[in-house]
């Protein structure tokens, strides 16, 4: 085997391919060994469950896995890195999505890649199968359509419905964003921010940061035209909502000029040293164009000594990682049982993150890492493998959905709650120490 990973690329195929092709298979959870399991599994016995369910809906939480399965669900019409690839292709993305619900919050999760690019069609059959699991994670849907879609499924499943794509980068960004502002001695509200990118994780990002605390006057937004601005025609209703009042600005150079913080969810390359140099002392950064940033992290530091930077790129300091919100703030939405995931449960997620990444590290959160973390300009926010996510960012969110009034279920001892949270870490450990002896 050894043989075959002389490369990334071979190695990514042999991982997928052996020893079973595909990263996740379904488990049974009750015993099935003798003709009396088998009777109570399926004919006669499982009809009593599902008259219970039939005369109580909410019974579907006691009789069945609904209540601890999400969905995750694509056409692959927006890959990250790879574009419009179509349903078939997405499948490896999504199997390893629901991979990641499952080692970092005990969530079962079912990769559903759905042949269909119209928007209205498409969210008529994630609507039509919702019943079969308590969330839905929409993933890699291109804007447009995928704002039509989530906005038609939203508080009309009666379930947690979240793309991932805006509002799990905007929890990330968010957090990263408090963080950045306090190393950088600076206030969230003063901030003056540029945008550049106008898709759905620029949307989200933009929003999210807003109620966290920036002035949406302060906020500049460009695309590759340029500035946004509410004399240009026939503005998409996202761009509208950020277009600025500003006629001295054009370029995104010009916008730069005196800016607090350059947030690119773009293309590489287009920030160039004479803008970061225009920007006002002590910068925010974030570069999240991926594979490569809209600028070279070893330039923009060449650049300016005095910047936070950030990036998409797990082999970079600072990595904006989904991974640090979704498990999570779906754990919290389900056991709570969310009918939505709101602004305010996005909110506690990014300040629940934040908080964790400004606590001391533990030793074999750094020890896995090979190096000694604590907070600062090249650590603000936790790391992916530190377990302290589920207990700390889940309860936070399940806490925001009752105070918000969308749960369904109360949680009075949130300290039991949270240590209760601690089995699912030791299921992961205990699954990572045997990947770890199985390579060693």
């Amino acid at each position: 085997m050894k043989n075959i990973l002389k490369s990334d690329k071979a190695r990514a195929l042999t991982y997928h391919r052996y020893p079973h092709p595909g990263k996740i298979e379904v488990v049974p959870t009750k015993p099935f060994s003798t003709p009396d399991d088998l009777s109570l599994a399926y004919s006669p016995g499982v009809a009593y469950p599902c008259q219970a369910i039939a005369e109580t809906p909410e019974a579907v939480y006691n009789y069945t896995a609904r209540g601890n399965t999400v969905a995750v669900i694509s056409n692959g019409t927006a890959v990250l890195g790879l574009g419009n690839i179509g349903a078939l292709a997405s499948k490896p993305v999504m199997e390893g999505k629901a991979l990641l619900f499952k080692i970092f919050a005990g969530i079962n999760a079912f990769d559903i890649e759905v042949d269909e690019t119209d928007a209205t069609r498409f969210a008529a059959i994630v609507k039509a199968i919702s019943p079969t699991v308590g969330g839905i994670n929409l993933e890699d849907i291109k804007a447009p359509e995928c704002f039509e879609i989530e906005e038609s499924l939203v508080g009309h499943c009666g379930i947690p419905i979240m793309h991932d794509d805006q509002h799990g980068t905007a929890v990330i960004v968010g957090a990263s964003l408090v963080n950045a502002a306090i190393v950088q001695g600076k206030n969230l509200d003063e901030l003056h921010v540029v945008v550049n990118g106008a898709g759905a994780a620029a949307t989200a990002c933009t929003r999210l940061i807003c109620a966290l605390g920036v002035k949406r006057s302060n906020v500049v937004m460009c695309d590759s035209r340029g500035v946004i601005t509410r004399s240009r025609p026939s503005l998409s209703p996202q761009k509208a909502e950020f277009a600025t009042d500003r006629t001295d600005l054009s370029t995104m150079a010009d916008a730069l000029k005196d800016a607090d913080l350059f947030l690119g969810l773009s293309v590489a390359d287009v920030l160039t040293p004479a803008m970061l140099r225009s920007m006002a002392p002590r910068p925010i950064v974030f570069a999240l164009a991926n594979p490569n940033p809209e600028i070279k992290r070893d330039l923009a530091l060449a650049t300016r000594e005095d910047i936070v930077f950030a990036t998409g790129r797990s082999d970079y300091p600072n990595q904006i990682n989904n991974v640090l919100g979704f498990p999570y703030i779906f754990r919290g939405a389900l056991d709570s049982r969310a009918s939505v995931i709101n602004e305010t449960m996005k909110m506690a997620a990014a300040h629940a993150i934040a908080a964790l990444a400004r606590e001391p590290v533990p030793d074999s959160v750094s020890t896995l890492y090979g190096e000694k973390l604590s907070f600062g300009p090249d650590y603000i926010l936790p790391k992916p493998f530190d377990r302290r996510l589920l207990t700390n960012v889940s309860p936070a969110v399940a806490r925001a959905a009752i105070e918000t009034g969308v749960a369904a279920r109360e949680i009075s001892d949130f300290d039991s709650y949270a240590r209760s949270l601690q089995s699912y870490v030791a299921d992961t450990d205990r699954s990572l120490r045997a990947y770890l002896q199985t390579i060693g």
